[in-house]
């Protein structure tokens, strides 16, 4: 029976022999590699569709462009999607402007000469009661004195204040161009272009820069302006948000259950030549209301030393 056949022995192959290197098998790096083959999805796939164009061979030109152009009527259905309110829309745009013969309304007007930023922050774990007052101390401050004052504040969310004051400062300057008014003056100067030029941009792209002036708040509080574009917080309020959720563990295996509250602060910048204006304003106001004067004297008649009852 096979079982009892002996087995062939492997041959030992000796490294100090002469002919171990012819007697040495190849080694399996130089067998000839296989170019390895892109594959496909299979006919009944799902994804057939989305991947019907084909990736070109390497050194072939594609017939036609992998890009299809785009098609108007799709883009439509997300950039005009209600055709018909749009048309009202702008039906109603015309009329406006054809009832006000074409003329701007102040707040118009002011929007389009004047930049503001509005920035809200995040909900901070904090009472409204808390964060209320340091509301109220950085309203009316240019933004680099509001930052002093919540830099050296004991308060502890005034550091989150800080923070976020840091925040609408560069929102302003990267989004509205606030603030850039002396920095656009020095570049003119330097390149030697005329601002009174009327090849120059207007005062709203470039930034209104005046030489500096003592300018009033609306608080009576009086301050000296150098640059009239610089940045000052003209409003700050405080929101109140949901109520959080956490535990107080106490004696006893006894366990609280606290509702810390949150606050979020929103502020509003404004540059100096605003402030400039609402002084103007509220002087004009002055002007123009008339002096009160006391009643003339006159004789007193129709009087009786006894009474009509």
């Amino acid at each position: 029976m096979d079982y009892f056949r002996p087995r062939k022995q492997p041959e030992i192959l000796d490294p100090l022999d002469k002919d171990f290197l012819k007697r040495k098998p190849p080694a399996a790096s130089q067998s000839p590699q296989q170019v390895p083959q892109q594959g496909d999805l299979a006919p009944s796939s799902i994804f057939e569709e989305g991947d019907s164009q084909k990736k070109p061979a390497k050194g072939s030109r594609p017939d036609q462009p992998r890009v299809s152009p785009r098609d108007p009527t799709v883009l439509a259905a997300a950039l005009d999607p209600n055709p018909e309110a749009r048309q009202r829309w702008q039906r109603n745009q015309i009329i406006r402007n054809v009832r006000n013969r074409g003329q701007l309304t102040k707040a118009q007007r002011l929007a389009r000469t004047e930049r503001e930023s509005l920035s809200k922050s995040p909900f901070y774990t904090t009472s409204v009661k808390k964060l209320m007052p340091l509301a109220r101390q950085i309203a009316g401050k240019p933004i680099e004195e509001a930052i002093v004052q919540m830099r050296f504040s004991k308060k502890k969310v005034a550091r989150d204040v800080k923070k976020h004051l840091e925040f609408a400062r560069d929102k302003a300057i990267v989004e509205r161009g606030m603030g850039l008014g002396a920095a656009t003056a020095e570049y003119n100067r330097a390149a030697g272009i005329d601002e009174s030029d009327g090849a120059a941009e207007d005062d709203a792209s470039q930034g209104d820069h005046r030489p500096g002036m003592v300018v009033e708040d609306k608080k009576g509080k009086r301050r000296f302006v150098s640059d009239t574009s610089s940045i000052y917080v003209d409003e700050a309020w405080v929101g109140r948000g949901s109520y959080g959720r956490d535990y107080d563990h106490r004696a006893k295996g006894m366990t609280y259950l606290l509702r810390p509250p949150e606050t979020s602060i929103t502020v509003r910048l404004k540059e100096e030549v605003t402030r400039i204006r609402l002084m103007d304003e509220r002087e004009q106001k002055r002007q123009r209301k008339r002096v009160w004067l006391p009643l003339p004297d006159r004789p007193v008649t129709a009087q009786r030393q006894y009474c009509l009852w």
